[in-house]
């Protein structure tokens, strides 16, 4: 029998006084431990730079030899005052946030930031206030949530290191005694760092690639050590759109859907069938495939979850990998979605669902017609023959970015290998390159780098083109155990020729 309420029930309940309950310090403990990913924590960091209309960020790793000392996120945005820094360091304190901002919880900076490192700085210009910076680390946080202000000097000089992207206004955001840095063996730092450039590349890449694709916006990671101020490494994050491929997998596509979602209304969709067997990054390189098919959404052009069905039944099954759909979520709150505060993932209530189930283009073809012809595409694709091309170790830092993610689009990487990179060091004048394959580098003769760099200072990236055809000139030679004569007399006259090259070209230009 149903359950019927008495007839003094009250729906209100009465209350006699209250009383301020500020939290204890064990939740600082639970602040710091949010299960941000180092590159989700990142996200959420340039997502306040964005906020504050930001069109340059850099994140800067500090290193000293063998060492990683420290992060920062710098921005040229509007900046903070001391007012503003004081709420934005504040634990708790929930801010107001304009109908397009990327931010929502106002915990984003506290809580990310201290999911990885014991001490947060923040330092801050606008155009009409001076610079000035607060800290929160662990201990002050025990301490009653104490935060600290930074030394006016100090704040100062740091706004002075960063003059190219810091002008008339921005923010630097650093962490220290970052814990994964602390744990990193110094024999393993390169490796490490390869792979959180790699992973913070494609997450950025995705995640903010609306925002990179329209212009207006530059990231670029960047390696310094921290004595000399040379750039060690330098990368610009390149757009990674989910759904940039040439051709569909099937006529007809994208398609659009509209849901009718009750409590929201109808709600736009855009159904692509990716091409089978792609090998564009944008396709193989954000995660597994079966994770990657169905729902993107985006929040004010920000993506918040990349795949995934959100209770949608019978879309589960790997027959479905090339199924994507593009979905922007209501600008106006609503009872429907809500969003992990990580912005990495969406919940939905199986109100989306049913509405999903309702689901009709401007033909009247329903949604499940959708995923049928995705399926039909996906079982036509696997029943081509697919040409076998040879695996090889990645290429890695010293080769431009986009040029790594072309080779790694065309040539599958061996997994568990060291990447290969390309460095210019002092060598003998007769030879052009040598090959220090326990460490894995290409090493090129400096004194011949201005050969390629129109007598400019190169970058960590420079000379694109050399260094990409000897990375697919000598990758194979990296592989093999043992290091026979016939291989040294290899690079012998390899290096004969290209010194010949060189000295060609410093003939031609000279004339």
């Amino acid at each position: 029998m149903p359950y019927q309420p008495t007839a003094d029930w009250q729906f209100d309940v009465p209350t006699s006084g209250s009383k301020r309950l500020p939290p204890d310090s064990g939740y600082a403990e639970a602040l710091t431990n949010q299960g941000y990913g180092f590159e989700v924590a990142v996200a959420d960091l340039i997502d306040n730079s964005l906020d504050a209309g930001a069109s340059k960020v850099v994140v800067h790793f500090l290193r000293d030899d063998d060492r990683l000392l420290s992060l920062l996120i710098v921005d040229d945005g509007r900046g903070m005052n001391d007012a503003e820094l004081d709420a934005a360091m504040t634990v708790g304190r929930r801010r107001d946030y304009g109908a397009g901002a990327l931010g929502m919880y106002g915990t984003g900076l506290k809580a990310a930031s201290l999911s990885h490192a014991d001490a947060l700085t923040v330092v801050s210009k606008t155009k009409t206030s001076r610079s000035a910076g607060r800290q929160l680390t662990a201990a002050s946080l025990a301490d009653g949530y104490r935060c600290d202000t930074v030394a006016p000097e100090y704040a100062q000089s740091l706004i002075d290191r960063y003059d190219g992207i810091v002008e008339w206004q921005g923010t630097v955001v650093r962490w220290d005694r970052v814990r994964a840095f602390e744990t990193v063996e110094t024999s393993q730092t390169d490796r490490f760092l390869s792979e959180a450039i790699q992973k913070l590349e494609t997450h950025l890449g995705l995640y903010l690639h609306r925002f990179l694709d329209r212009g207006g916006l530059n990231i670029d990671i960047v390696v310094e050590d921290v004595h000399t101020r040379d750039e060690l490494d330098h990368s610009a994050v390149e757009a990674l759109d989910p759904f940039n491929y040439r051709l569909p997998g099937k006529p007809g596509y994208p398609r659009a859907f509209t849901a009718p979602v009750e409590g929201i209304g109808d709600i736009k969709m855009t159904a692509h069938i990716w091409p089978a067997r792609s090998p564009r990054a944008e396709y193989k390189m954000i995660g597994p495939l079966a994770e990657r098919q169905g729902f993107y959404f985006y929040r004010n052009d920000r993506l918040v979850q990349a795949g995934g069905w959100n209770g949608q039944r019978g879309s589960t099954d790997t027959h479905l990998n090339l199924a994507r759909i593009a979905l922007d979520l209501p600008s106006q709150s609503n009872s429907v979605f809500s969003l992990d505060v990580k912005k990495v993932g969406v919940t939905a209530t199986p109100a989306f669902a049913r509405g999903i189930e309702k689901a009709q283009d401007h033909q009247g073809r329903s949604f499940r017609s959708f995923l049928e012809d995705a399926e039909a595409a996906y079982r036509e694709g696997s029943s081509r023959t697919e040409i076998t091309r040879k695996s090889v170790i990645p290429p890695g830092k010293g080769i431009d970015p986009r040029i790594r993610r072309v080779i790694l689009e065309e040539l599958p990487a061996k997994p568990g290998e060291d990447p290969i990179t390309v460095s210019w060091v002092a060598l003998p004048a007769q030879r052009f390159f040598e090959l220090d394959r326990d460490n894995r580098v290409i090493q090129l003769n400096k004194q011949y780098r201005d050969a390629f760099n129109s007598g400019q200072r190169g970058g960590s990236n420079d000379a694109p083109i050399t260094k990409t055809l000897l990375y697919l000139m000598l990758e194979e030679l990296f592989s093999f155990a043992r290091w026979e004569k016939k291989r040294s007399d290899q690079v012998d006259y390899w290096n004969s020729i290209l010194l010949a090259a060189v000295h060609a070209h410093r003939d031609r230009t000279a004339s």
